[in-house]
């Protein structure tokens, strides 16, 4: 499993802060006729979160950035990323590919929607 890597100063690659989290509970809803439902939670890990975050960095982050997110839509292998407002690292893929726009000289933003995985 890779780690998401570093800005070429060394630093972590930062969202700005507009991000949104989405969590996506795992449950399963049985109705009957009365009105009545029964909820249950299914699988171990029943709340995945999914974030979308945008990126602004140099041209030359964009493009280590979007480099190894290339990588990881060849090898299908998951990432370790710590977003800023979590406490914790979290095993993520990408999920709709990316969006690479220059707004100006020798500057990108790079949009992502990050989903949670499980592996051991």
């Amino acid at each position: 499993m890779a780690n998401l890597p570093n800005t070429a100063a060394g630093t972590a690659f930062t969202p700005i802060y507009n991000l949104s989290k989405r969590n996506i509970p795992n449950t399963r809803v049985v109705s009957f006729g009365d009105g009545y439902e029964h909820r249950v939670s299914f699988s171990l890990n029943q709340n995945p979160k999914k974030f979308n975050l945008t990126f602004e960095v140099s041209e030359a982050d964009a493009d280590t950035l979007t480099n190894f997110l290339d990588e990881r839509a060849v090898d299908g292998a998951s990432f370790t990323y710590t977003v800023p407002t979590e406490s914790s690292a979290m095993n993520f893929v990408l999920e709709g590919g990316y969006n690479k726009t220059v707004p100006y000289l020798n500057r990108a933003r790079v949009q992502v929607t990050f989903r949670q995985v499980f592996e051991p």
